[in-house]
């Protein structure tokens, strides 16, 4: 009882109280009933009136007492089943809430998961780049050894025409990347990477690639020009001259 609210407490003594007094009433009138069976053929009739009155009057009141004792078992009922309702409500709210925290560790744990493996993918997506960007490096750092060729000299044709400027091919994979890809422009040649120890040509300084025309001029200091930076498309016919030693030889 001592654990119970203060309102259960109390209308449990009430009832306790008022099932006491019921009880005492009961036993006052078993002790008059029998009282007036072993007296009523002796008594008179205003006397009988009496005693059936008095016991009547006790028969009511311990109704009353059973009344309010139903009323507050009523009461009692609805303030248990108050609290049950209460306890309930919280047992639901704190499985709720545990569900919720489970839900959320799990959550946690997968995204720490799926971050981790993302993670990994990501370095290994990383290595495979470098991997690859290591190895394109290794294959254009690898050059093929190209010696400056001598120029030859003019040539007249059959016809009797004049001589052609000489060509020159540039490297290997230059030859072949102008085959696949057309006449090549400097500046598209300009972007590869180049050795520091092979020759320079033309009016632009770089290395030798695609076609190439050597001046007929025998003292020219260039000597070979890319087609792309003379304005040339094609082999010109009879000799040509740089646009150097063209405008050496005006002068003269």
């Amino acid at each position: 009882m001592e654990h119970l609210p203060i309102e259960l407490q109390r209308n449990f003594t009430l009832m306790r109280d008022l099932d006491a007094r019921a009880q005492g009433l009961m036993r006052n009138i078993d002790s008059l009933a029998d009282e007036y069976l072993h007296n009523v053929k002796n008594m008179s009739f205003d006397k009988r009136k009496d005693h059936l009155e008095k016991i009547q009057c006790l028969f009511n009141k311990a109704k009353e007492y059973g009344d309010d004792k139903v009323q507050l078992a009523i009461q009692t009922y609805e303030l248990v089943d108050k609290h049950i309702r209460r306890l309930d409500s919280d047992l639901a709210r704190f499985e709720a809430e545990i569900q919720d925290k489970a839900l959320s560790n799990n959550r946690n744990q997968d995204d720490q998961t799926s971050s981790k493996k993302g993670r990994k993918k990501m370095k290994d997506k990383e290595k495979k780049k470098r991997a690859a960007a290591g190895g394109s490096e290794e294959e254009e750092q690898v050059k093929i050894p190209r010696k400056k060729q001598k120029k030859g000299g003019t040539s007249s044709t059959s016809g009797g025409g004049s001589g052609s400027g000489t060509e020159r091919s540039g490297t290997a994979l230059a030859v072949v990347e102008a085959a696949l890809t057309g006449i090549a422009h400097p500046s598209d040649v300009l972007d590869m990477p180049v050795d520091p120890n092979e020759p320079t040509y033309c009016l632009c300084h770089q290395v030798s690639y695609g076609e190439m025309i050597g001046c007929d001029n025998p003292d020219c200091p260039i000597e070979w020009f890319h087609f792309a930076c003379v304005g040339l498309t094609t082999k010109p016919k009879g000799k040509w001259f740089c646009p150097k030693c063209t405008a050496d030889r005006k002068k003269k």
